[in-house]
């Protein structure tokens, strides 16, 4: 069975014929051909198909396209403006917050949706927020540090 939804991603108006089933990570990718979320766990533990839902943090992979229905959804390539990357994209370039990449998109938006709640958290604040973005490479040193020194390269 499949149903009509309408969205909005990045900024952009989608109207999509999706069966019910469809969850939205596979929307994304395979869809709109948005490859940068990915799938970790399939289960919603590892954040690294992390996106925003009406700039609230949810996990893509246990997420039903229609239940986007209606929503704006933003992806890490959302996050770029005008050719222009974000402050925390930068920032995990400048400070090496990434090395595999599979975690990276997943952790950088919620570093994203932190910053715009808490634009100076502390230590602890970040460690706290990004518990579900696991990362398997780092240690999270960088990533903390990434987080921390993001403001710098605020536009």
């Amino acid at each position: 069975m499949e149903k009509k939804i309408k969205l909005r991603v990045n900024g952009k108006k989608h109207e999509l014929e999706v069966p019910t089933n469809r969850l939205l990570i596979d929307c994304l990718r395979y869809d709109l051909g948005l490859t940068g979320t990915k799938e970790g766990c399939s289960v919603g533990v590892c954040g690294a198909c992390t996106v925003l839902m009406d700039d609230e943090m949810i996990s893509s992979c246990i997420t039903l396209a229609v239940m986007a229905d209606g929503h704006e959804i933003t992806t890490v390539e959302g996050l770029a403006q005008n050719g222009e990357l974000h402050p925390v994209q930068k920032s995990f370039i400048q400070y090496g917050g990434f090395q595999c990449g599979i975690c990276t998109p997943g952790q950088v938006v919620a570093a994203k949706a932190l910053l715009d709640e808490n634009p100076k958290p502390t230590e602890d604040e970040i460690k706290d927020w990004m518990m579900g973005n696991l990362c398997r490479c780092t240690g999270y040193y960088k990533i903390i540090e990434s987080i921390q020194k993001a403001h710098q390269f605020a536009r």
